[in-house]
């Protein structure tokens, strides 16, 4: 069993790269607009940032998978008790379909999400240690190194064991592919 899973892998790792018409590797980084939602409790947008890495594996001249490893700074300003802040380490992994070849694209997948640090909204509110979101956006690849993002995160997990909030994230980003 062992040899079969290792030959099958063997044979999409040396088929993958003859078949991608691109790989990328870069940098990017922007603002977010974070918030709450699923509550009855008072919220103002928090502006905050992200920054991390990005690729893309093309799969077609039409389809690639762009992977991302970013710091991102989340969270809400609760009404009456303060600035509620969550930093998270988070992956996206997002299906990218160019809709003009090599220029623009709408991107669609999971991200998955560790918590490094967050407040408390109370002494008895318990932060969660993931979130998973669903990420949707499109990219604009503006030169062959350079590219803009807009982007829309929406949490479908609870961001608290206790205050049924959700996170809800609008991310504008720049980015640099050095590969």
């Amino acid at each position: 069993m062992k040899k079969a899973i290792f030959s099958l892998l063997a044979v999409v790792a040396f088929a993958l790269p003859s078949q991608a018409q691109v790989f990328k590797l870069g940098i990017k980084a922007g603002p977010n607009f974070a918030n709450f939602t699923g509550s009855d409790i008072q919220t103002k947008t928090r502006t905050s940032f992200h920054a991390g890495g990005a690729a893309e594996i093309g799969i077609s001249k039409k389809f690639s998978v762009a992977p991302e490893l970013l710091y991102t700074s989340q969270g809400a300003d609760v009404e009456g008790v303060g600035d509620f802040n969550l930093d998270y380490i988070s992956v996206p992994v997002l299906a990218r379909i160019y809709i003009v070849e090599e220029k623009f694209s709408i991107d669609l997948g999971p991200q998955f999400s560790f918590l490094l640090d967050g407040d408390e909204i109370a002494d008895d509110i318990e932060n969660e240690d993931y979130d998973f979101a669903v990420a949707g956006g499109v990219t604009v690849n503006i030169t062959k190194s350079l590219f803009a993002q807009a982007r829309y995160v929406a949490g479908l997990t609870e961001a608290s064991k206790d205050a049924e909030v959700k996170n809800s994230v609008v991310q504008f980003s720049v980015g640099y592919n050095f590969l």
